[in-house]
């Protein structure tokens, strides 16, 4: 079949790698001239290995355990799966030439604002404001703000902290020859709450950049059988962290078994991913009330998965 995949994001790269893989004519369009994720922590659980093994040469660090620090009180999270600190930008190229030795076309240098045609499948992976998601007329995804920042300092920890905001956290990150500072919360006031932080450290940050970390409820595919949407296009990241990059891969695996139907890879990542959001959404609140309201509710120490509360 010819393939259109919109977008040379993590997700349209491995889509386009494994499809390859499976004998399939495929095109990969990307709107900028160069592909790498450039605003992104990198920090994923050992199953990236398990949908590209070569990435274990990407890793910075080894993180053993996550610090939430309530007002009154500091939980320890430890994870049931190791975590890594990874180049995200590598990790892109990285699977782009693994898509390319396959055989799949990418072209940089061209957005595309409307749906492809000649084409026997497209699949949108544009991201978080996906231009094929708007094309189709489905509904738009919760969006928050991604922040990240820098400051050159030899860090050899394997502990991250973090600080709860109203709707999202702040975050340190030891990435070896630098550590990174970030926030994800909410458009209208998460500049003002990192500006504020950063000064009540006083912590004066190079290489700041932002971008949009789309939530939602339900994933956004649309119910065709000729187009689909995977990754953040359909608004799938985790409700606790905005991670999206294992949680996409999952997807991606999910319309890789299905293909070439759609149909069913939509109702498969439904039932998948729809009661984990829910839930997770009802377990972040209850932490949030609990850290800043009954912070005798929470153990001082707990071990989760990572990539999943449950």
């Amino acid at each position: 079949m010819r393939v259109a995949i919109i977008g040379a994001g993590i997700t349209g790269l491995y889509l386009a790698w494994q499809l390859s893989k499976k004998g399939e004519q495929v095109f990969v369009f990307e709107k900028r001239d160069k592909i790498g994720k450039e605003v992104c922590s990198g920090l994923l659980s050992q199953r990236i290995f398990d949908f590209i093994p070569k990435s274990r040469g990407l890793i910075e660090n080894e993180i053993k355990e996550i610090f939430i620090n309530f007002p009154k009180k500091r939980v320890k999270i430890i994870f049931g799966k190791k975590f890594f600190v990874i180049d995200h930008f590598q990790l892109d190229n990285l699977v782009a030439n693994l898509a390319r030795k396959t055989g799949a076309k990418i072209v940089l240098n061209q957005p595309i604002g409307e749906i492809p045609q000649n084409f026997d499948r497209v699949i949108g992976c544009d991201g978080a404001d996906s231009s094929i998601r708007k094309e189709l007329k489905l509904s738009q995804p919760q969006f928050f703000l991604g922040i990240q920042g820098f400051i050159q300092k030899n860090n050899s920890s394997q502990s991250v902290e973090t600080w709860p905001t109203d709707d999202g956290f702040i975050w340190r990150i030891p990435r070896e020859k630098k550590i990174e500072y970030g926030i994800m919360e909410k458009l209208d006031r998460a500049n003002k709450i990192f500006d504020d932080f950063l000064k009540k450290e006083n912590i004066v940050l190079e290489d700041r950049k932002a971008a949009l970390i789309p939530q939602t409820t339900r994933p956004l595919i649309p119910k065709k059988s000729i187009i689909t949407l995977c990754g953040d296009s359909t608004g799938l990241t985790k409700p606790w962290s905005g991670g999206g990059v294992v949680w996409s891969l999952i997807s991606a695996n999910l319309l890789l078994r299905n293909f070439p139907d759609f149909i069913k890879y939509r109702k498969e990542v439904n039932k998948f991913f729809l009661p984990k959001i829910i839930i997770s959404k009802i377990i972040k609140k209850i932490v949030y009330f609990s850290g800043k309201n009954l912070n005798w509710l929470l153990p001082k120490e707990v071990k989760i998965d990572g990539d999943f509360l449950f």
